[in-house]
């Protein structure tokens, strides 16, 4: 596999290399570059799988990318170098676009490499990349990435009605998916939906979108049925504060 390293500082790209090499041994070629436009002409010559790319560069940003690139050559994955705000990180996250914090280190190289390898060819990274940029230019999340077998799905946040925790993996039921499995344990998603006021975990093994409830059952310790009569359980020590909530 082919690697290209597009940052600006000589030493981040020479310390990157060294990490890539000691760390991910299905590379066994990386190229180098000082800024995007020489970064995008060996793009297009030696055709990489993965492109680590620095965001904050002079003359041209690492999302600027899909400026100089036309769709049909954006057949590898990226891994953005930043050291960008926590903010900023959630983006990423909620477009599936993986990203190493700055200094980097062993253990985010290899990681990020393993989830690249096995997102390559199965995803648009052109999509994501617009959405990227579209998250990082609002003060409002709208959309989610949702890696799944086949790819990844962008989801209006307003759409989702449920999630349930099943291992390492999530369902997700939407207005139009009833059970969509997605590869990130539901622990990842309580983190990211911190700022989504309208989601509530009654359960250890669900969260909820509060506009989707239809009834609230008393007995058998009480449980909630959602619009597309999913059943939810709600734990006997969230009961009063669920009630609270939504009365």
């Amino acid at each position: 596999m082919k690697a290209i390293i597009i940052d600006d500082e000589r030493k981040a790209r020479n310390v990157l290399k060294i990490l890539v090499e000691e760390n991910c041994p299905k590379i066994t070629e990386i190229f180098q570059a000082e800024n995007l436009l020489d970064g995008v002409a060996l793009i297009k010559k030696e055709r990489p799988n993965i492109v680590f790319l620095d965001i904050e560069m002079p003359e041209h940003s690492g999302l600027e990318i899909l400026d100089f690139l036309d769709k049909e050559v954006i057949n590898f994955e990226i891994i953005f170098t930043t050291a960008y705000s926590e903010y900023a990180i959630q983006a990423f996250q909620l477009a599936a676009i993986d990203y190493i914090l700055k200094p980097v280190t062993p253990t985010q190289v290899k990681e990020a490499v393993e989830k690249a390898v096995e997102l390559i060819g199965k995803s648009q990274i052109n999509v994501r990349l617009e959405e990227l940029k579209r998250s990082l230019s609002s003060t409002n999340f709208t959309k989610i990435a949702l890696p799944f077998a086949h790819g990844i799905k962008f989801v209006n946040f307003k759409d989702i009605i449920t999630l349930e925790a099943d291992g390492m993996y999530t369902k997700i039921a939407t207005t139009t998916h009833n059970n969509l499995l997605v590869s990130k344990p539901l622990k990842h998603f309580h983190e990211l939906f911190k700022s989504q006021p309208v989601f509530y975990k009654p359960h250890r093994s669900f969260i909820i979108n509060l506009s989707y409830i239809k009834e609230f059952i008393k007995k058998d310790g009480g449980y909630i049925v959602m619009d597309n009569d999913n059943i939810v359980s709600l734990s006997k020590d969230k009961k009063a504060e669920f009630l609270d909530l939504v009365m």
